[in-house]
């Protein structure tokens, strides 16, 4: 297979290659790989790792506000919010996208939800899924231009073409109609679409300079996830792979890391992604618990639309319902230490754990064959707590030093992580956990999240100092 390298992004950032369109290739019908906890290992040195990766930090980075000079020869600054020209005037491509998750989402109304009772799930969920199913691959022709369409096939028989890949993805990125349920695992699948498309030069179109990756994120997955949430509120989909209150959110995680990356310090063009300090007036990570300030932020940062949108299905005191997201709400090093956090979080809590990816399937695409520059798996933690093959007496191998699977992409280094730890802190957040107090302290302070104040936790005593 030979692939030809995309026009690079300025600066220090590797992108995801784009198929050479000349050269031929072998699409496959997608299968699954992961059939127990080492297959995880195996997935982790994988072609389809490393490509979800890049394609992951490629948008990230796209989302870092931008910094110019100015013709005064003053500072200039550039962000990237929802609601932005980015989403309402994108390329083609993604407003094809738009049109598509615009139909998707009307299928709800064709399947409106049963009334009867039920423990699980609404029964109705699957007659949505089925409508689904039924126009995929006329939702795909309408997508996708024709020599895309036709690709991988041609007057040899048993050729199979690109869209079979495609389909894969799509379906599998809205939830299981045999669970009713839906969680990060749907969401990377709908990714490794969006990633599928990029390798076969569907976003071409597009300025290639960043703001195309930027149309994706604002222009696709964020319309993504407001179809996906309806789909939550509408059917009751139970959460799939949650670890319930010590998970970072039921449902999603992608938000965090491109929301974070929106209010991260910024950088010129040939700057590596900041691993610290925020935007020049950034809403301050402490306001997530602030419903009126997530009311407004949610309609132009995607982190604070998912915590509008737990806001929304959840009641009760934010510290105990989201004990995760409201210790990472006490970073004080700003929202690119929160950004870093989040994707080292990602590689471990979403890509390296069993019960997420376990159904994720493997074609051309996103290939299972070993990544010829990954490093060695090393078991980590992780590694070892991943269920064994079923019947296996195996002992677990050997906890080897250091941390764990190291993501050639990740930032910071090794991104394997222990458990939460009985506090619910988040293992990068602050140094100190946050008290999480019944009844207000007898002093009667609080601190700036409204959170009855705690002489643990000295790191929410120092102040937030956004750097531009």
């Amino acid at each position: 297979m030979t692939a030809r390298p995309d026009p690079a992004l300025a600066g220090p950032s590797p992108r995801l290659e784009v198929l050479d369109p000349s050269a031929p290739h072998a699409f496959v019908t997608p299968t699954k790989c992961i059939n127990d906890g080492p297959d995880v290992a195996r997935f982790l040195v994988s072609k389809a790792y490393r490509d979800i990766g890049l394609f992951l930090m490629q948008l990230n980075r796209a989302m870092c506000p931008r910094k110019s000079t100015g013709p005064d020869g003053k500072d200039k600054f550039t962000t990237y919010q929802i609601g932005s020209d980015l989403e309402t005037k994108p390329a083609a491509s993604v407003r094809r996208l738009q049109d598509m998750l615009a139909k998707i989402n009307s299928f709800i109304d064709q399947a409106p939800p049963d009334q009867g009772p039920r423990r699980f799930g609404n029964v109705s969920y699957r007659k949505w899924f089925a409508l689904l199913e039924e126009h995929l691959p006329a939702i795909l022709r309408e997508v996708l231009p024709e020599p895309l369409h036709h690709r991988g096939t041609s007057d040899t028989s048993g050729q199979t073409p690109a869209t079979t890949e495609l389909s894969a993805y799509l379906l599998g990125g809205f939830g299981s109609a045999q669970r009713l349920d839906y969680g990060t695992g749907h969401e990377l699948s709908f990714f490794a679409f969006l990633g599928g498309l990029w390798k076969l030069g569907y976003f071409q179109d597009g300025e290639q300079n960043g703001t195309i990756e930027r149309n994706i994120v604002l222009g696709v997955v964020e319309p993504y996830l407001r179809v996906v949430r309806r789909l939550i509120l509408t059917y009751t989909l139970e959460p799939a792979g949650s670890h319930g209150v010590w998970g970072l959110d039921d449902h999603s995680f992608l938000p965090y890391i491109f929301g974070s990356a929106q209010l991260t310090r910024a950088i010129t063009e040939d700057e590596p992604m900041p691993l610290e300090g925020s935007l020049l007036r950034a809403t301050k990570p402490s306001f997530i618990v602030k419903p009126e300030y997530v009311e407004e932020e949610r309609k132009r940062n995607m982190y604070f639309s998912a915590v509008g949108f737990i806001n929304d299905v959840k009641k009760g005191p934010f510290w105990e319902h989201s004990p995760i997201l409201f210790d990472v709400s006490g970073i004080k090093d700003g929202w690119g230490k929160i950004n870093k956090g989040m994707v080292k979080m990602y590689n471990a809590e979403v890509l390296s754990k069993f019960p997420v990816v376990q159904h994720f399937p493997f074609g051309s695409l996103f290939s299972w064959e070993a990544d010829p520059d990954a490093p060695p798996p090393q078991q980590s933690i992780h590694m070892v707590n991943q269920p064994p093959t079923q019947g296996s007496m195996m002992p677990p191998p050997p906890v080897m030093g250091g941390a764990g699977m190291a993501a050639p992409w990740a930032q910071g280094g090794g991104t394997s992580m222990p458990p939460p730890p009985p506090g619910g802190r988040a293992a990068w957040g602050p140094a100190h956990p946050v008290s999480r107090p019944q009844a207000p302290s007898a002093s009667g302070r609080t601190d700036q999240r409204g959170v009855p104040s705690s002489n643990n936790a000295p790191w929410m005593r120092s102040s937030d100092r956004p750097s531009g």
